[in-house]
């Protein structure tokens, strides 16, 4: 049956958040039936879900032009004669092109008609030993960024009806400005047995999302399934779900619990389901890995088609390259949102990133099962005994799942995220994929394409961020001095940039200066500071040539924007975006690198952080620490300021720092600063420690009382044990108290001697567990087998030993104690705790780490009874 269009007019025009993307090579409607490369794009617009086919899209590579005819006689040979002097479609092309690559040749263009056509021809011209530029681009990707669009589409053309979805054939696209469109979206949650063999049920709440701005998202953290009934506070549920194995309903179940007979039916009853609810996202709790790679196990065990896609379509599976247990996949038309991903690429920190830790953190609730250890025995009680309280519980996990979603702002921290750097919506990681989207489309109207991947280059590791030598000691008020997002303002700064480095060269060339990649860590010397921009290691930059600190220079004023509206989500994600171009440029993964673009940026930033030193001691202070982008200053003080004078004389000397650096820059080598050092904490009691057992200060550890202005206080820690996962909580919340009174000018020994004999006498046994992960197999540990991996594995020689499957073969998280028959762990401690371990290990040398400065330490203390007699 033809196409029908949807309205009157031959052309519509509808704007759009783009949901996936896909490319295919596909039997074309063409006389000769060829085969051709077509992309599809589901976006989400007002009339609903649209989806846009371009059909007979090139796949292209580039060459250097000198190497045409020798690619020309690899085509031949590999692909067949190219039939571009015939009516057919040709296979394979080489167009002229007015591009260069970094080695300021020309290029030229193969064009493929089918993009498996150019993987194979691909490796055929790279093993005759032809450079090949830009070929790993993803099609669609490819297609998207050169009209510089990244998730909101504008687009033109005619609307029709095909297989039940609006679709526009080959129409027009222009960017659209960036859009924030509410999504139909369900939180997705199954359970099963421990052995993961049966599918109990699954769960779904279905509601609608909303562009939040910072201060939304759920007030009532509260809300929950209470009496069956749902309350999600900004965002009403408009429908729930559990579909469950099971012969007959018990009594008085709920209306939401849908019964089936078998694991085949369950699944056949939520396709028909889903597919009727046709929502626009997927959400839930490590939903890809775990719940909808099982669902997909268990239809292929039932020859079913898991068509959870729009269009019908099933999941496109992409299994991990290093591990073998981790997937990615593309559902068409849906993008699908795990949470921990979601959290983890919006910064967000947590001690553990299981959904029941997350949720209390965060909602100040959790799972309706609340013994964690025995959760999954409990489950299977009552997929047995009590259907409905396994409903609930399915059914709260999902709205957990949806309530962090809300309250942390998420989505529209996920729709921002796509509006910026043009990466798949539901894509997360890929800095130098949104790197590549935003560089390219410039780097191409500048005449040039990007250089090949380098293999093993050189200079990786270039040196990090200035860290400064500690002085060690207790002090009273410390200010902290930090420079504004100080790697982007150095990029920006310094015209640090690509193509502006070889375009340097060329410059200095066409001179007759020929200048050498250098090791020398220090800026580059005699340099026509009138034209180009000195970097460091033989780096120079063409000021004319830049394109990065452009780029930075948007997204510096979008987020500036975005703060003046109270748009976190979208100020967090521009921090993050920008913040990665320095990583991207010092990876080997990166098509751009080399080691003097990501030296050029450090280095320039250990000279502005060691200048910046001096300046400040310069007005007599004391400068006791810096750390990257930020300077302690221990202020030279009358003892009688208040605490707002103090805050003022903070004021004025970053102020005092940007003027100066802003005459430096403009005088020294004719540039504006974008250098910006802004006054951050003041610490009215502070400590900065040594390194255990030296006199050396420490790095990266310190703590101080940050006084607040409605006049409370709180204890910043970092780096040391009580921000610590690794210790005890006992030994966390030991350091926190400790601290507390000293900074108090609180006398400590009886509290401490206290502390030791109630450890002893066993009324801490509970706070005695250390938990910490294990990051490879169990197998991998060969030599000098850390505790914990030590009390994982008898764990698991435990847990089979009861008949069950082990834990802890790939790794993960475990509870242990020190015992005194070595670590054991939390599923199976027998022995008694050794306390005298705990102390020696967790408090004494909390104790040493401060009391030293006092000249005091934790054998004085807790010996000083002896000395009595």
């Amino acid at each position: 049956m033809e196409p029908t269009p949807i309205s009157t007019p031959k052309s519509n025009q509808l704007q759009g958040f783009l949901l996936t993307r896909q490319w295919r090579d596909v039997i074309g409607s063409n006389l000769f039936r060829l085969k051709q490369l077509q992309l599809k794009f589901w976006l989400s617009t007002d009339q609903g879900p649209v989806q846009l086919i371009f059909d007979q899209q090139p796949a292209v590579l580039f060459i250097a032009a000198r190497d045409e005819d020798k690619a020309h006689n690899v085509l031949l040979r590999v692909l067949g004669v190219s039939a571009s002097h015939s009516s057919v479609i040709p296979a394979w092309e080489i167009k002229s092109l007015n591009l260069k690559n970094f080695n300021h040749q020309r290029v030229v263009g193969v064009y493929f008609r089918e993009q498996r056509a150019l993987y194979k021809a691909r490796e055929s011209i790279k093993r005759s030993g032809i450079e090949v530029l830009e070929s790993d681009i993803n099609p669609a990707d490819r297609f998207l960024m050169e009209r510089f669009i990244t998730a909101g589409i504008s687009a033109k053309g005619e609307l029709l009806e095909e297989h039940g979805s609006f679709v526009m054939r080959n129409p027009e696209l222009v960017p659209a400005a960036s859009i924030s469109p509410a999504f139909k979206a369900v939180s997705l949650d199954i359970e099963t047995d421990l052995a993961g063999d049966c599918l109990y049920c699954i769960g779904v709440t279905v509601a609608y999302t909303k562009s939040l701005d910072s201060k939304a998202g759920i007030k009532d953290s509260k809300a929950g399934i209470k009496d069956n009934k749902v309350s999600l506070a900004g965002n009403e549920v408009i429908e729930r779900r559990v579909f469950m194995v099971g012969d007959l309903p018990e009594p008085n179940s709920p209306e939401y619990l849908v019964y089936c007979q078998n694991e085949k039916d369950l699944l056949n009853d939520f396709l028909t389901w889903f597919s009727e609810c046709d929502p626009d996202l997927i959400i839930g709790w490590n939903v890809i890995n775990f719940d909808l790679r099982f669902l997909q196990k268990k239809a292929d065990q039932w020859h079913i088609k898991l068509l959870m896609g729009r269009g019908n379509r099933t999941i496109d599976w992409r299994q991990s390259r290093n591990d073998e247990e981790h997937y990615t996949l593309c559902i068409p038309g849906r993008p699908v949102l795990d949470g921990i991903d979601t959290l983890k690429s919006g910064t967000f920190q947590f001690e553990s990133f299981s959904l029941d830790f997350v949720a209390h953190e965060v909602l100040q609730r959790g799972k309706l099962v609340h013994d964690v250890e025995n959760r999954t025995r409990v489950i299977s009680e009552q997929f047995i005994s009590d259907k409905i309280s396994l409903a609930r519980y399915n059914l709260e996990d999902c709205q957990l799942v949806w309530d962090i979603f809300q309250k942390l702002n998420l989505f529209d921290f996920a729709i921002q995220r796509a509006n910026l750097t043009g990466l798949s919506f539901d894509r997360f990681g890929g800095s130098v994929a949104a790197f590549d989207n935003r560089y390219l489309p410039h780097l191409h109207r500048a005449g040039y394409v990007a250089p090949a991947l380098v293999e093993d280059p050189e200079g990786v590791g270039s040196p990090g961020g200035y860290v400064m030598e500690s002085l060690p000691g207790l002090y009273e008020h410390v200010l902290v001095f930090d420079f504004k997002s100080l790697y982007p303002s150095i990029i920006r700064t310094f015209n640090i940039d690509p193509l502006a480095r070889i375009t340097g060269i060329e410059h200095e060339q066409s001179f007759g200066v020929k200048r050498d990649a250098q090791w020398d860590k220090k800026e580059t010397q005699e340099v026509d500071r009138e034209l180009l921009v000195p970097g460091f290691n033989g780096a120079v930059f063409l000021r004319e040539k830049a394109l990065l600190p452009h780029i930075i220079g948007e997204l510096w004023d979008a987020r500036d924007l975005a703060k003046q509206k109270n748009n976190s989500a979208l100020s967090q994600a521009i921090k993050i975006i920008m913040n990665s171009f320095y990583g991207v440029l010092g990876t080997p993964g990166c098509r751009f690198f080399d080691y003097r673009l990501p030296s050029s940026i450090t280095l320039r930033g250990h000279e502005i952080l060691t200048r910046s030193r001096d300046l400040i001691e310069e007005q007599g202070h004391k400068v006791i620490y810096g750390d990257t982008d930020s300077v302690f200053v221990c202020l030279n003080h009358s003892g009688q300021e208040a605490l707002a004078e103090i805050d003022l004389r903070g004021k004025q000397l970053a102020k005092y720092l940007n003027t100066w650096w802003q005459d430096y820059l403009q005088n020294q080598y004719h540039l504006p600063s974008y250098l910006e050092i802004e006054y951050e904490t003041h610490y009215s009691r502070f400590v900065m420690p040594t390194i255990r057992g030296s006199e050396t200060g420490s790095k990266k550890r310190y703590a101080g009382v940050v006084e607040k202005p409605d006049g409370d206080s709180e204890i910043v820690f970092k780096g040391l044990e009580a921000a610590r996962t690794d210790w005890t909580p006992l030994a966390r919340q030991f350091q926190r108290d400790l601290y507390q009174k000293i900074f108090d000018d609180l006398p400590v020994d009886d509290f401490i001697r206290e502390l030791v004999e109630s450890i002893k006498s066993g009324q801490h046994d509970d706070e005695l567990w250390y938990r910490k992960r294990i990051r490879r197999r169990l197998e991998d540990y060969k030599r000098n087998v850390p505790p914990h991996v030590q009390a994982a594995r008898k764990a698991d020689a435990w847990l089979l030993k009861e008949g069950l499957l082990p834990r802890y073969q790939r790794g993960g998280w475990i509870q242990y104690a020190l015992t005194t028959n070595g670590p054991e762990p939390k599923e199976c401690k027998v022995s008694a705790f050794d306390y005298d371990e705990y102390v020696e290990r967790q408090i004494a040398p909390i104790v040493d780490g401060i009391m030293h400065f006092k000249n005091r330490s934790f054998s004085d203390i807790t010996d000083s009874q002896l000395g009595l007699f």
